[in-house]
């Protein structure tokens, strides 16, 4: 190995020295055919000729060679486009020549320059001598490439033109990882069995006994339009075994149009929804956004930022980002800044509590659409602090209709939770609370007004899958309030196109709920994330059953007893029929509290008032046991 780093350059080797070595290997191989065609004993007369034929044969072979750049590739990358050049360069040459041969005979008594034969044996030779010297510094520097010591045992599923690729990102980066294919997998019948890129191609059945021999280190998923089901299946076959999955990104993502292996990341757990991706009418939301004034509150958080980034794509005339957390708008600016679209953003520092405020900047900036995501959404907290939520959540939504209504806006979004129906925590009640008044206030308004309700967002801002993550970075204990607590699940790139889509298809007076497929037991989650980490549970790292906090159901639920489903165009959203049942007299309570300002008694009462399916936490815990009694 010492003598091969020694032999082979560092840099890549300059195309003079290429174009030399190959005419070498042309003219060796002209040697090469008149030895074959005449026995290995050349005669004299026939030295002369050839003799006389090799300064035109050079020429020839450097015109062709130059033509099509067959010095042009990177020995060590050589691949299929190489050996095409190749191919082309001496084929084309090669037809001059018999063309050339043929005009001699026929103009001297059918002498021709150099026997037909010869021309033949000689492109036979000077292709394969061609690509095999390119294959062998191919092979010699993947060798002097690789990295002494323990190597990881890498299997690939997909073995097609990205599971190719995957490999020779591999091959091409030896020097910057440890990873060693070993093996393919394939669904696909008439693949096993096979090699690709001289690598045995297997069934998952026989990946299953391979993973069993605990020799294998990593899965690679190259399958770009593998469905959850299959992948899932996959997935857990690896993490029974111990072999941590690895993703290869969607082909746009890929830097320069290659891939490259630091771009071959770890597979998150955001990743494995249990379900596949809901595809939204993208169409109808450009159509509804292209040329509009959009206006987005909390705007710096995790759905409020990506509402940005989508509606951005959408081509709005103007966009007003609004949120009150100064840092995260700051985190938000360097982003749009680095995108090269932050001209087409403007961000404020705002409050939706300020009504004076939201209305002077919403008459000021006239929006066609707004977006209010703004919410205290911590459960735990807000049951210490009812008078916050309220203030927030009820109030601030108020605010934001109200200037939007003044403003003349034409539609307003509401993003809502699960967590609103039947509530069980001041948060939940909260955010019903603020659905109420939307649907009183909007309900013969000429602002159309639309609620989103949808469960928790895998990856927001202090949801369980960061949490998680940070407490397996940390060592552990990984910490579930319950064994059996369930939670409804989807993206944020997801939950913010169904916003959108609500945006398009509401005319007024709507609440869209999300199918969100099936719930998922957290307990369940955090072992896999423990899997994906590398680590096994009980051994490497703690679970720990904590309990429900405050305020905390143990399933969540996306429709009320009251409320009945009908559906739309498309099948995963549907419409809730549910009742509008707010009086005048309600909303005043609601101003009324406003004088009784931090007063947390006051708005837990009023809360009860006027939500009667909220049941405080304590109280739904007594009822649960009576049941069971």
């Amino acid at each position: 190995m010492g003598l091969l780093r020694t032999l082979l350059p560092s840099k890549h080797a300059p195309r003079w020295i290429v174009m030399g070595v190959d005419l070498s290997v042309a003219a060796t191989a002209l040697f090469g055919a008149a030895l074959l065609r005449f026995e290995f004993f050349i005669p004299q007369n026939e030295w002369e000729i050839w003799l006389n034929f090799l300064p035109l044969f050079l020429l020839g072979r450097f015109g062709s060679f130059a033509l099509f750049h067959t010095s042009a590739g990177i020995i060590r990358h050589t691949g299929i486009a190489d050996a095409r050049r190749i191919l082309l360069a001496n084929t084309s040459a090669t037809l001059v020549f018999a063309l050339v041969n043929g005009l001699s005979a026929h103009g001297a008594d059918g002498l021709y320059i150099i026997p037909f034969s010869i021309l033949g044996i000689e492109w036979l030779l000077t292709n394969g001598a061609m690509v095999a010297s390119r294959l062998v510094v191919k092979w010699l520097y993947l060798q002097n490439r690789k990295i002494p010591g323990v190597q990881s045992q890498v299997v690939i599923f997909g073995a097609g033109e990205a599971g190719i690729i995957a490999k020779q990102a591999i091959d091409r980066e030896l020097g910057e990882n440890r990873m060693r294919i070993v093996a393919f997998i394939d669904d696909a019948s008439t693949k096993v069995g096979k090699k690709l890129d001289g690598i045995d191609i297997l069934s998952a059945m026989e990946a299953n006994r391979l993973f069993a021999t605990r020799q294998i280190d990593r899965l690679i998923l190259s399958v770009q339009t593998l469905d959850t089901e299959r992948r899932q299946e996959i997935v857990d076959m690896a993490l029974r075994h111990g072999v941590r999955p690895l993703d290869v990104p969607p082909v746009n993502r890929w830097i320069n149009g290659e891939l490259s292996v630091r771009q071959i990341r770890e597979l998150r757990i955001e990743d494995l929804l249990g379900r596949d991706t809901i595809q939204l009418d993208q169409e109808d939301a450009f159509a509804s956004i292209l040329g509009k004034r959009i206006v987005i509150t909390g705007a710096a958080g995790s759905i409020g930022s990506e509402l940005v980034r989508q509606i951005l794509v959408h081509k709005p005339l103007a966009v007003l980002a609004i949120d009150q957390a100064e840092t995260p708008m700051h985190d938000l600016h360097l982003e749009l800044k680095k995108l090269g679209i932050l001209e087409h953003v403007q961000l404020q520092i705002g409050d939706v509590r300020d009504r004076e405020q939201m209305t002077k900047t919403l008459e000021t900036f006239q929006p066609h659409m707004v977006f209010h995501a703004a919410a205290y959404k911590h459960v735990p907290l807000m049951e210490a602090q009812p008078w916050q939520a309220f203030e927030t959540n009820v109030m601030g939504t108020y605010n934001t209709l109200i200037a939007a209504q003044h403003a003349g806006c034409e539609k307003f979004v509401l993003i809502s939770t699960d967590k609103a129906v039947n509530p069980t925590s001041v948060m939940g009640a909260t955010k019903r609370l603020a659905e109420k008044v939307v649907r009183f206030h909007g309900h013969e308004s000429a602002t159309r007004c639309i609620i989103t309700r949808f469960g928790n967002v895998l990856g927001s801002n202090g949801s369980v899958i960061p949490l998680f993550r940070q407490q397996i970075e940390s060592g552990g204990p990984i910490t579930v309030t319950d064994a059996e607590v369930t939670r409804y699940f989807m993206t944020i790139p997801e939950a913010v196109s169904l916003v959108l889509e609500a945006g398009t298809m509401g005319t007024g007076d709507d609440l869209f709920v999300f199918d969100m497929g099936e719930s998922v037991r957290i307990l369940d989650l955090a072992y896999k994330m423990i899997a994906l980490a590398g680590l096994e549970k009980g051994r490497d790292i703690d679970v720990q059953i904590t309990g429900l906090r405050p305020g905390e159901k143990l399933h969540e639920e996306l429709l009320g007893a009251r409320e009945s489903l009908l559906a739309t165009h498309h099948p995963k959203i549907m419409r809730a029929q549910t009742e509008a049942n707010m009086s005048e007299s309600s909303v005043n309570q609601l101003h009324l509290l406003l004088s009784k300002r931090g007063d947390h008694r006051a708005t837990s009462e009023l809360l009860k008032a006027l939500i009667p399916e909220y049941i405080p936490e304590e109280k739904a815990a007594m009822d649960s046991i009576h049941a069971k009694v």
